[in-house]
């Protein structure tokens, strides 16, 4: 039985050290059994470049990682890493060190069968005006071009920078403006022609059946790992959310 598991906003960094324990745990246990890791992004709390698992000034965590998803992949499990909002410097250093493949958001992927249209889910907060401005920007090539020209300290203490003040304006911001747009999520689903669809970055792990121009759908939204974490998993039976 074909066996995928998903995953997404883990926000791995050394101040979480449950959060990395329950990561390398999963990937000795479940992801060891299936056929197939998806990770949709965020799946460290930053990523201030592939030099983290290089530079003296890195973070030793990043080096951990890598070495997981290599065990995982050397052992024959296909892993795939989407960009995130916090980590979306992740690149070729990183792939290459970890055995991972790099997955496109939003991408299309045949699984059990059917059709999955896969997203980190940023994109589908089209109420969150302000949101969307900076993630045009810190996608553009010379804003990167310009934060990785300086050196690896320089750029934690900007991330570290921009962590707060994203928390005050997080704070400030209604929940809702933060939640999917449920025209962009129908959007969507027509775009791409499938019927069902996984994302995180709302941090609302659920399942929404929903109906697009007569077709019933599902949108599956992943689990954070900031409390008890968990997964989804896809198999011949259909999908179904575990929580640790």
């Amino acid at each position: 039985m074909s066996r995928a598991l998903f995953i997404s906003d883990l926000h791995l960094a050394a101040e979480r050290p449950d959060a990395n324990e329950q990561f390398f745990r999963f990937l000795g246990e479940e992801a060891s059994r299936a056929q197939a890791l998806y990770v949709l992004g965020d799946l460290f709390e930053y990523w201030a470049g592939d030099d983290e698992l290089k530079d003296p000034s890195g973070e030793p965590l990043a080096v951990e990682v890598a070495q997981g998803f290599r065990r995982l992949a050397d052992a024959g499990v296909a892993v795939h890493v989407m960009h995130g909002n916090r980590d979306f410097l992740v690149g070729e250093g990183f792939l290459s060190a970890s055995g991972a493949r790099f997955l496109e958001d939003p991408s299309v992927v045949r699984i059990s069968g059917q059709p999955v249209v896969l997203m980190h889910g940023d994109t589908l907060c089209t109420d969150d005006v302000d949101y969307q401005a900076w993630r045009r920007t810190a996608r553009s090539e010379a804003w990167q071009r310009e934060f990785l020209a300086k050196p690896l300290v320089a750029r934690h203490q900007v991330v570290r920078g921009l962590r707060e003040k994203s928390k005050e304006v997080v704070a400030a911001k209604p929940a809702e403006i933060m939640d999917v747009n449920a025209d962009a999520v129908r959007d969507a689903f027509r775009r791409h022609g499938v019927r069902r669809m996984i994302h995180g970055h709302t941090h609302r792990p659920a399942r929404h059946d929903l109906e697009v121009d007569g077709a019933r759908c599902e949108r599956w939204v992943l689990p954070d790992w900031y409390g008890r974490g968990g997964y989804l998993a896809l198999d011949d039976v259909g999908p179904r959310l575990v929580s640790f």
